[in-house]
């Protein structure tokens, strides 16, 4: 009986607790697109599912909750490849995923598909600055190698190709060293190597594409201004009326003078 009592009161005051009582809080800071009673029941599963997660979640509730808080922020789904919840130490990081990134950008609305693939040693890779798109040849059933770099593109709606970034595997050992527990057999760079690879170079994207929906609220703004401005044009332009005219002055007749 002694069990149960304490099951139902970490239930009540653990972290599933914290979560429900910021609910509020954390539908404030979620985008429309969001459904809050989904958000909150990834959010509390995430932490069933993981008892290590639940254990740290448990010592360090404020890394949880910046974590939830950075992740409704960013229009994620917490603990889904989007929006990862890690345990690390003594505390809770949120990380976002290669989807979570794809997925900023598609719902910036200027981008109408995402390219972004690893490259390895045995691939046939070629890029130059003054190329539309890589040439990137792979043999599917063949030995590829090991990961030497990464490359990522947006085509834009109109079907023109944004600027090509390239990284190699250089540059991908210093992002993954810089990453806190990331040679932690729970961090994403051990589980998802290569998600995190695709990650790495779908940031590098960012600037060159829109990633926010902020964009997309500021293009039919911008939009909505023009309509108005042309409906205001389109009218022609009213004479001024005199001061002393009466309602039954219909001006000049024509033909008459008038000083």
């Amino acid at each position: 009986m002694s069990q149960i009592s304490n099951a139902i009161a970490t239930r009540d005051n653990g972290p599933e607790a914290l979560v429900r009582q910021y609910r509020d809080d954390f539908t404030l800071v979620l985008p429309s697109h969001v459904k809050g009673e989904t958000w909150m029941r990834l959010a509390t599963g995430s932490l069933r599912r993981d008892k290590n997660l639940m254990q740290v979640a448990t010592r360090n509730p404020g890394s949880l909750m910046n974590a939830l808080l950075e992740c409704a922020r960013l229009g994620h789904e917490p603990g889904t490849e989007s929006y990862y919840l890690v345990p690390f130490g003594n505390e809770v990081q949120g990380i976002e995923g290669y989807r979570g990134v794809v997925e900023r950008i598609y719902r910036a609305g200027a981008v109408k598909a995402v390219k972004a693939e690893v490259v390895c040693a045995n691939d046939v890779f070629e890029y130059q600055p003054d190329m539309d798109r890589p040439n990137h040849k792979v043999d599917w059933f063949g030995t590829r190698g090991e990961v030497i770099g990464a490359y990522a593109y947006g085509i834009f709606q109109d079907g023109s190709a944004s600027r090509v970034v390239v990284i190699d595997r250089p540059y991908i050992d210093k992002v993954r060293k810089e990453s806190k527990g990331s040679n932690s057999p729970t961090s994403p760079w051990v589980k998802w190597f290569d998600q995190m690879v695709l990650k790495t170079v779908a940031r590098r994207l960012e600037p060159w594409v829109p990633t926010s929906t902020e964009w997309r609220k500021e293009q039919m703004r911008a939009a909505q201004e023009v309509l108005a401005e042309r409906a205001d044009t389109s009218l022609p332009p009213q004479p001024p009326v005199p001061d002393d005219a009466s309602p039954d002055d219909e001006g000049p007749v024509e033909g008459e003078l008038v000083d």
